[in-house]
């Protein structure tokens, strides 16, 4: 559930209004974007704590197209992660959406914990880098936690919804589009569910439910079976990939940072052969040569060691997420004592059906429930209402077929919230569909009818 450093992936959209100009009423300092033509920056302060419980606040960087006048009014590029910033990346994004840029008036901010409020821990961010799954230590995730200190507890996406709607304001905006890709994907239900008045179409690409917990990993496990099937299938590889990596996992013990790779895969290499063979790896291991596994196991381990908090906060991904989700010890206030039993206990309730091709040990050691198992109490955010509905706005969800960081679970799971929503399947499309032929396509006739 990652947005993977670069390329980054699309995000939020909103609409209407013209009437704000760049450095409209609550953004300061308004000045042309120095790297960025045909931009201009700005400054969004918002409270620390909305709730008003602690003192303090937060600039973050905001980045709006000078076309004042466009005909469908303005998009909101919002980045994912959690961890990203976006406010450097607004002339990237309009390149890449063309058309639809052209339509819109772009604009984008550095969500909370990024930018020039990045939580930066040294420690884990090189453990991590731009994984979710990458096991860290235990002392890693404490020291980040310790670092970063109380205010942890005012990084939730809760908080990045109010600034969200802090920026609408701003802007002059009434009604709001909102596109988010993974992660942003959850802001943008989240805040559709605070502020249903103010939203009037959804696109959700590569979806992370609006009831998310650590579970929902789970359910990438037995997608990557169907997954490496279908790619071998195509390829008529001759072996059974997913038996492959059964076999491996038991042999090597190393189902987490197989995981790891195997998704990492999915949003830069959904072919799973072009960067490394992967099925042919899997392969050559049950067979006794690990080499070709082991390499690509580094390799990836690698290049996630050198992605700096500047490019994805690690710090504001475990306080995000281990505040907003809910795991098997319960919410974010459960006591550190306890949780890894009932982690325990949760691993050995499942049936194999539920992990396999991995094994108990990938359940309980992926990065996501190691992160939060260590991450200190705080106050939980708020969750929906079981069965709470999207507005009855229209909806898009892309999801690509052999996306493992978002898998097809996920999106039909959030299509049922959406009254009026609409799921695209892109075919042999990874993480962040919309960046494909048919996947722009697709967000192409939803925003601009043709």
């Amino acid at each position: 559930m990652r947005l993977l450093g670069v390329p980054l992936c699309l995000a939020v959209v909103l609409a209407v209004s013209t009437a704000a100009a760049s450095g409209g009423p609550g953004l300061t300092g308004a000045h042309s974007c120095p790297t960025q033509d045909g931009f201009t920056c700005s400054t969004l302060r918002v409270p620390l704590d909305w709730r008003g419980r602690r003192s303090g606040t937060l600039p973050l960087a905001v980045a709006v197209a000078n076309n004042a006048k466009a005909p469908h009014g303005v998009l909101l590029w919002l980045s994912g992660g959690p961890g990203q910033p976006a406010a450097g990346h607004a002339a990237n994004v309009a390149k890449r959406l063309g058309p639809i840029a052209a339509a819109y008036r772009i604009v984008t901010f550095d969500q909370r914990g990024t930018g020039s409020s990045v939580l930066d821990c040294p420690e884990l961010q090189q453990q991590m880098g731009y994984s979710d799954l990458q096991p860290p230590t235990a002392a890693a995730v404490r020291s980040c936690a310790a670092r970063i200190g109380p205010a942890r507890a005012f990084y939730g996406t809760d908080d990045t919804v109010r600034d969200i709607d802090a920026l609408r304001k701003a802007l002059g905006v009434d009604k709001l589009t909102i596109q988010g890709t993974s992660y942003g994907t959850y802001v943008a239900e989240r805040y559709a569910l605070a502020y249903p008045k103010h939203v009037a179409r959804l696109v959700l690409d590569s979806v992370v439910p609006q009831r998310s917990s650590g579970q929902l990993e789970t359910q990438a496990f037995p997608r990557v079976a169907q997954v490496l099937r279908a790619v071998c299938k195509e390829r008529k590889c001759g072996f059974d990939p997913a038996a492959d990596l059964a076999a491996d996992v038991a042999r090597y013990h190393n189902g987490p940072q197989l995981l790891d790779a195997i998704v990492t895969l999915s949003v830069f290499d959904p072919t799973y052969v072009t960067q490394f063979d992967l099925p042919r790896a899997l392969h050559e291991a049950r067979q006794g040569n690990p080499a070709a596994m082991r390499s690509m196991l580094a390799l990836i381990k690698d290049s996630e060691a050198t992605t700096p908090a500047s490019i994805i906060s690690q710090g504001l991904h475990a306080s995000a997420l281990c505040e907003d989700w809910t795991f098997p010890w319960g919410n974010s206030s459960a006591p550190l004592a306890g949780r890894a039993a009932a982690l325990r206990r949760y691993a050995n309730s499942l049936p194999k059906s539920a992990f396999w091709p991995f094994d108990r040990a990938t359940v309980i050691d992926n990065g996501i429930m190691q992160q939060c198992l260590y991450w200190p109490p705080t106050a939980p955010s708020p969750q929906p209402a079981a069965g709470a509905k999207l507005p009855p706005v229209p909806v898009l969800l892309l999801a690509g077929d052999r996306d493992l960081s978002t898998p097809l679970p996920w999106p039909k799971a959030e299509l049922r919230s959406a009254p009026r929503g609409k799921l695209v399947l892109v075919h042999d499309s990874g993480h962040g569909a919309a960046r494909t032929a048919g996947g722009f396509a697709a967000l192409r006739r939803f925003l601009l009818g043709r």
